[in-house]
């Protein structure tokens, strides 16, 4: 089998940190899930984690690492059969794939049914496919906020493709663009008229764009309102042109002409250098979500310190406005520590 690494027999994984990331990278499934685990959770040693990792990322080891695809579209389009193709068809070219899924929490009792790991069954007990069901818990734009960390493990795992499928609530999803190489935006017939086609949202975040359940009718009226769409945008003559490829997953017809598609993207990104621009971008986001979270955490005592009480009965009573008590505040609460007291 081609791919960046042959995996040994499974072994019991160790608990330790070092352990972990050795038996992941030797391509044990439990020690990559306990490492997921431990992302999404935040545990303590989530920091230990991603130290660990660092070595192994791509620029440090063998060039490109793996390329993420991101899947995104409306509900009922076909996201999960389509990754489920996709994953046969990348592992009949011998590539070792990993897929992260996401799925909806519950705002009532925060779980998630993890349903598209159900539709994927046909590589359950393939040892270079990983699959993992994600809960998006409460994140908006589709996404699970650990997914960045859980991509950096399939990575070092020595996966050649990583599939993201998003969510899947309509327009707005479109924080998968940030995250992936290649944004795969799936639509269907019947789905919306060519008015829909234009509006923003998804359909300006895709790099290959699929019709899928194009035995339907009106599959082709789909066709022409994405080309009509995508001839007003306006590109340098050499920036990538994104397909559009029909595809009928559940059969598997169109799935190789999609896989061609997502590899003719990847050689772009990587000759043009688009794949590095990309990717700077992109851990520069993490890196302020990292750290915006910190100072959350930092000044989660806010609200128990008494300016606070202070500055709100100016801003009532109409002896200041709400800018200026939050200067008042930054003001009083510059190198004073914010955090509770039993904490």
């Amino acid at each position: 089998m081609s791919g960046r690494q042959s995996r040994p027999p499974g072994r019991r994984s160790g608990g330790d940190v070092p352990t972990l990331v050795g038996r992941a990278r030797e391509g044990d499934p439990r020690a990559v899930a306990r490492l997921i685990s431990l992302v999404e959770d935040a545990s303590p040693r989530l920091r230990e984690v991603m130290a660990a990792l660092a070595p192994y990322a791509a620029s440090a080891g063998d060039g490109e690492g793996a390329q993420v695809i991101g899947l995104t579209g409306p509900p009922g389009v076909g996201k999960s059969t389509t990754t489920n193709a996709i994953v046969g068809a990348l592992r009949r070219r011998g590539k070792r794939v990993g897929v992260l899924a996401v799925d909806p929490s519950s705002p009532f009792s925060g779980g998630a049914l993890l349903g598209d790991r159900v539709r994927m069954q046909d590589h359950a007990l393939d040892r270079d496919v990983y699959i993992r069901s994600m809960a998006s818990r409460g994140h908006l734009g589709g996404l699970s906020w650990a997914t960045p960390q859980a991509l950096r493990v399939l990575d070092a795992a020595g996966c050649d493709v990583v599939l993201v499928e998003t969510v899947g609530v309509g327009q707005s999803e479109v924080e998968v663009a940030g995250l992936a190489d290649t944004t795969l935006v799936l639509l269907a017939p019947g789905m919306g008229d060519g008015v829909q086609a234009a509006k923003a949202g998804i359909l300006e975040v895709g790099d290959v764009y699929v019709i899928n359940k194009s035995d339907r009718d009106g599959a082709d009226q789909v066709r022409r309102d994405l080309r009509s769409m995508l001839g007003m945008a306006e590109r340098p003559a050499e920036a990538w042109r994104p397909p559009i490829v029909k595809t009928v997953a559940s059969k598997g017809e169109g799935v190789e002409e999609l896989v061609d598609a997502l590899e003719q993207h990847w050689t772009h990104l990587v000759d043009t250098g688009d794949l590095q621009r990309r990717r700077v971008r992109r851990t520069r986001d993490e890196i302020e979500a990292i750290a915006v979270t910190a100072l959350r955490e930092q000044w989660r005592g806010v609200h128990e310190h008494d300016a606070l009480d202070e500055l709100a009965t100016e801003v009532v009573a109409g002896r200041s406005d709400p800018y200026a008590a939050a200067d008042a505040l930054l003001e009083r609460l510059d190198g004073v520590d914010t955090t509770p007291q039993g904490t």
